[in-house]
């Protein structure tokens, strides 16, 4: 079911400051800040040749990353994403394995433009996981 690692999202209190540290201490390659209403986050992608980091900031204080970095006021990993053939076939075969599916259950569109799934981390032992449709 599970193809590549697409990507791990780390939360950061400042997008910019974080930003600043993987283009000028690291050296990385950067995206621009996207907004992302509908996820209530604000994010920026850095960009390796075998995966990306993705750096979250959230967008409002209802934001789960408002949340996440209220526990973790320095930031850290919030989830790491898994690309999937099918969203929709995933879905139900987790679903029928006992893994439970976060939200409604419908994916949503997420950064990358792809269909997004997240699933709950007391099933896959204290992870968030993200699944993308590619």
């Amino acid at each position: 079911m599970l193809g590549r690692v697409n990507h791990i999202a780390i939360a950061v209190p400042d997008l910019a400051a974080a930003t600043t540290s993987y283009r000028d201490t690291l050296g990385a390659r950067v995206s621009q800040a996207e907004a992302l209403p509908e996820h209530g986050v604000t994010v920026v992608f850095v960009e390796l040749e075998n995966t990306k980091v993705e750096l979250l900031e959230p967008l409002g204080s209802d934001s789960p990353i408002a949340a996440f970095l209220a526990k973790n006021p320095a930031g850290g990993m919030h989830h790491i994403c898994y690309e999937v053939a099918d969203i929709v076939a995933a879905r139900e075969d987790l679903v029928r394995s006992g893994a439970r599916v976060l939200g409604s259950g419908e994916p949503k569109i997420g950064a990358h433009g792809k269909p997004v799934l997240f699933l709950h981390p007391k099933d896959f032992f204290g992870t968030l996981i993200e699944l993308e449709q590619v």
